[in-house]
């Protein structure tokens, strides 16, 4: 195993190099016959999936997860449409941000160069594969893959097509690999590989992030754990707060932008909590609610002290009573996991104080958590939302896989 893992890894190091150099005119025309690569195969691609689906629904796997699992024509196509998209984004490698003389004429500035070689430890989401490594490549990456066991025939079959594809428009041997096995062994001498890998970044839920993060001695580019919280204030529109939980909670559930903790000022709770709970249960949502809510609806589930903090990435709500804005922040500051929050109000006032006092990398106001997004936020795909502070926060596009190095010019210059 060790000797298979270090020969990936010098293969992806030796093409990093060739990587940080190439043109913006190689990368989209890899992109571009990655993209029809993907269309090309999508018979092949699917007959993988399928394996996948049937040995996930044997083990069991709730309805959010056999989602995120399962590939159809319309996601392979949307997966060719995200690269050919990267095509159209500006590349960063090789901006320079800025530059000054200093007073003996030396010029210093800083310009964008790639991170190296990036690895990717994911769970069951096989699009992972296409959306990271075309976000990896485009930023002058070289990518190491490792994937989830439930998804190991697509994941395989996606890796294949894509950097054999790639190959053949250009792209160094090595820049994109998958580990073929679901050895844990495997992800565990990844994470100690500092002399070949950069940067890890994994991607999953908070069993794997927490693995990693303790586990690795490579540095680690968080993507966070989404326990998403909606409060509606008194002064609250509450048709449109309706809207915007329904679609926070049932547009997709098992992604980490999705509600996951409603919170409603006492003074809105009962008006608000009836007609909100049976258009949530209309969509087949079980509710878990403090005392004052399951006194207000009836068939709600009482809460447990650690449903205030669960990513549930399924169709469940906690649902919790609170006296005012601050105690809303408050209960956000306790459970939240700094990713996306939002408050339903129609005072300034109390939008300004939300926006301050609450930390996350997203905050919203009058608008669904599910808007954290690169695509949505208009700078394109992302490699996933980064709850942690340094570098790089939010929705992670191509400016957070690259760092900066100066690059001076001068003339004879020597220090005194």
């Amino acid at each position: 195993m060790e000797t298979q893992m270090r020969e990936i890894g010098e293969a992806a190091k030796r093409a990093s190099y060739s990587l940080a150099s190439l043109s913006t005119g190689v990368k989209n025309q890899a992109l571009q016959v990655m993209a029809k690569a993907l269309e090309d195969r999508v018979d092949m691609i699917l007959d993988a999936n399928k394996q996948d689906m049937e040995a996930g629904r044997a083990k069991g796997l709730s309805g959010a997860l056999l989602d995120r699992l399962m590939l159809t024509r319309d996601r392979i196509k949307e997966m060719a449409e995200g690269l050919r998209e990267l095509t159209g984004l500006a590349d960063p490698v090789g901006e320079v941000i800025k530059m000054w003389s200093r007073p003996n004429k030396l010029k210093v500035g800083k310009m964008r160069v790639p991170l190296g070689v990036i690895g990717i430890i994911y769970e069951a989401r096989p699009n992972v594969t296409v959306d990271a490594t075309g976000l990896c490549l485009k930023a002058g990456n070289a990518v190491i893959l490792r994937g989830g066991s439930e998804a190991l025939h697509s994941n395989l079959a996606l890796a294949n097509v894509i950097s054999t594809a790639a190959v053949s428009a250009g792209i160094p041997e090595g820049a994109i690999q998958l580990i073929p096995t679901i050895d844990r062994e495997a992800a565990n001498i990844m994470m100690k590989m500092n002399e070949y890998i950069d940067v890890l970044i994994p991607r999953g839920g908070s069993g794997l992030i927490n693995a990693v993060t303790a586990n690795a001695t490579v540095p680690v580019l968080k993507t966070g754990v989404g326990n998403c919280h909606i409060y509606v204030e008194e002064d609250a529109d509450l048709d449109m707060a309706q809207r915007i939980v329904i679609n926070a909670k049932t547009q997709r559930p098992g992604v980490c932008n999705a509600l996951e903790t409603l919170l409603v000022h006492e003074k809105s709770a009962v008006e608000f909590l009836p007609s909100v709970a049976e258009a949530l249960r209309d969509k087949g949502v079980e509710l878990r609610g403090c005392p004052r809510t399951c006194e207000i609806v009836s068939d709600c589930l009482p809460a447990a002290v650690e449903d205030w903090g669960t990513e549930y990435l399924d169709l469940i709500l906690a649902v919790k009573v609170v006296k005012d804005l601050e105690d809303a922040v408050n209960h956000i500051h306790t459970y939240g996991t700094k990713h996306s929050e939002a408050i339903i109000t129609n005072s300034y006032q109390k939008a300004s104080f939300f926006v301050q006092r609450v930390d996350a990398a997203a905050v919203f106001v009058n608008a669904s958590t599910r808007f954290t997004d690169g695509h949505q936020f208009g700078f394109g795909a992302e490699i996933g939302i980064s709850t942690q502070k340094l570098h790089a926060r939010g929705p992670m596009g191509l400016e957070e896989l690259t760092t900066t190095k100066f690059i001076i010019f001068g003339d004879g210059q020597v220090r005194s």
